[in-house]
């Protein structure tokens, strides 16, 4: 059985062409933080928001988080921890420390955090993704002590990617809760 997933978007929401939106779709435990301003995102709001929607969690729940919000999750765990947070889907991180990969209205979700994560975690990058390195995200899953997975030429995992339902990905959440321990 899938436990419920937190869906969280990055930068400007995922549309419905995004595999994110498939996902609340076809899974009936997954649930998505919404955030106020998705185009203008300041890391005070976002992760208030984050934080006020992990603290109604009643049960097990793996975050699925995409882009700048893969950010986002790294400075929440940071500075806090929730026994409900099970494991984490960490897809196509924007590296928020870089110029060259991502503008400077997003600097304010730098540096990201590199500590290793209380929970088992899955990290998907490509080759080909325009916001961030493959040599970045391999780095920044080993010091966040998770899997790191290359999926090869698919962009930012996004929209634009045409992925739909991403049943790739699936295959990946369902090897995440495979490595999580069920008596945690």
């Amino acid at each position: 059985m899938i436990p419920h997933l937190l869906i969280i978007p990055g930068l400007g929401d995922s549309g419905e062409k995004h595999w994110q939106h498939f996902w609340l779709q076809k899974f009936p435990n997954a649930t998505k933080v919404v955030q106020d301003n998705w185009n203008e995102p300041q890391l005070d709001q976002w992760l208030n928001r984050l934080t006020q929607t992990i603290h109604k969690l009643d049960q097990p729940t793996i975050l699925v988080a995409h882009s700048l919000a893969v950010s986002l999750v790294l400075h929440w765990v940071a500075q806090n921890s929730n026994p409900n947070i099970i494991g984490a889907l960490l897809v196509a991180p924007a590296d928020v420390d870089s110029p060259d990969h991502t503008p400077d209205f997003l600097r304010n979700f730098a540096p990201i955090p590199t500590d290793k994560l209380p929970f088992p975690a899955i990290v998907i990058g490509t080759e080909n993704d325009t916001y961030c390195a493959p040599e970045r995200v391999q780095f920044l899953a080993k010091k966040w002590g998770s899997t790191f997975i290359n999926i090869g030429y698919e962009g930012h995992i996004n929209s634009d990617s045409d992925l739909a339902f991403w049943e790739e990905g699936q295959q990946f959440l369902n090897q995440l809760i495979a490595q999580i321990n069920p008596t945690k």
